[in-house]
């Protein structure tokens, strides 16, 4: 999660709707330097970091650091949404949450979609069942089985004869 990759708009609002709860609920750190104080102390749980940071040095050693340290992080596309998520009346470039309070289980299933996104982690085979319904599968009829096996005889005849 190092990397920069596309969130798509609605994880990016569940992200900031998370920060919102954790603010009330738990507790944040709020700025790039307590941000990054928490990420060494490892106190963090999850890291959230504004996309349009202007110089970007000023938060590029976070997802790195995040990254030694195996917290996860996220990008969302402005700091001033960041900003008023976390209850601030300016914009803010990053955000730690030190704890999530209610909100644990809903941080871990964003991390987990974050995984998924950042090619970390393989889609669950559980989702891919309940994606696919058996009327949306198209059956094979049997024929057709049945010459597909006979056209691999006819393959390997010709290659052994």
């Amino acid at each position: 999660m190092a990397s920069k990759i596309e969130i798509p708009k609605e994880l990016s609002d569940q992200i900031l709707k998370l920060v919102e709860d954790a603010r009330s609920g738990g507790k944040i750190r709020k700025g790039t330097n307590e941000a990054t104080k928490s990420v060494e102390r490892n106190e963090a749980k999850f890291v959230v970091i504004a996309a349009d940071v202007n110089p970007p040095e000023i938060i590029q050693h976070i997802p790195m650091l995040c990254d030694e340290k195996k917290i996860p992080c996220a990008f969302v596309p402005a700091k001033a949404d960041l900003g008023a998520a976390a209850g601030l009346p300016v914009g803010t470039s990053a955000i730690a949450i030190v704890s999530a309070g209610e909100s644990a289980k809903k941080m871990s299933q964003i991390v987990e979609q974050l995984e998924v996104l950042s090619g970390k982690k393989a889609v669950p085979a559980k989702t891919e069942a309940k994606a696919e319904t058996p009327a949306a599968k198209p059956k094979a009829p049997k024929k057709a089985k049945e010459e597909k096996t006979e056209e691999k005889k006819e393959v390997a005849v010709a290659v052994t004869g």
